[in-house]
């Protein structure tokens, strides 16, 4: 499928959202439209979007950075789409962002909830990695 990636724009917001929810992405303390413009207007993050030849969202990833590890959130290919190959070329599109910025080292997080997923990340070269990850709400959920 041909797919052009590109920084996503600010009205691609619903779109780009629309496809967070189709892929199960979202849970209910995250607000993705808050996501998607906190990540557009920093500069060590954005948004990528991918499109097929009729225009057609089908693959998006947010990508940011702290200036040593990279990180990638909301990896989405379109359910309609799965199996060629946009999500391989959304996490490969992330990883090319970060590369550009001198980012050495990509890391994400997999909910429990999700873990059909890893297998995927695993062809791609990513490995689990154990660690002890520790989380303090400073804003409680709703």
């Amino acid at each position: 499928m041909p797919l052009t990636i590109r920084r996503a724009e600010p009205d691609d917001e619903p779109r780009v959202v629309a496809l967070w929810r189709a892929c199960d992405l979202v849970v209910a303390y995250n607000d993705p439209g808050a996501d998607f413009r906190f990540a557009q207007a920093g500069a060590c993050s954005a948004v990528l979007v991918g499109e097929d030849g009729a225009g057609r969202l089908r693959g998006s990833v947010m990508v940011g950075h702290d200036g040593h590890r990279g990180w990638l959130y909301y990896v989405a290919a379109d359910p309609e789409a799965r199996g060629a190959g946009v999500g391989r070329r959304m996490v490969a599109a992330g990883e090319a962002w970060l590369r550009d910025r001198g980012v050495a080292k990509v890391q994400l997080l997999v909910r429990e909830t999700n873990t059909r997923v890893v297998a995927f990340y695993e062809r791609l070269g990513f490995e689990v990695a154990p660690r002890t990850l520790m989380a303090k709400w400073l804003i409680p959920p709703p």
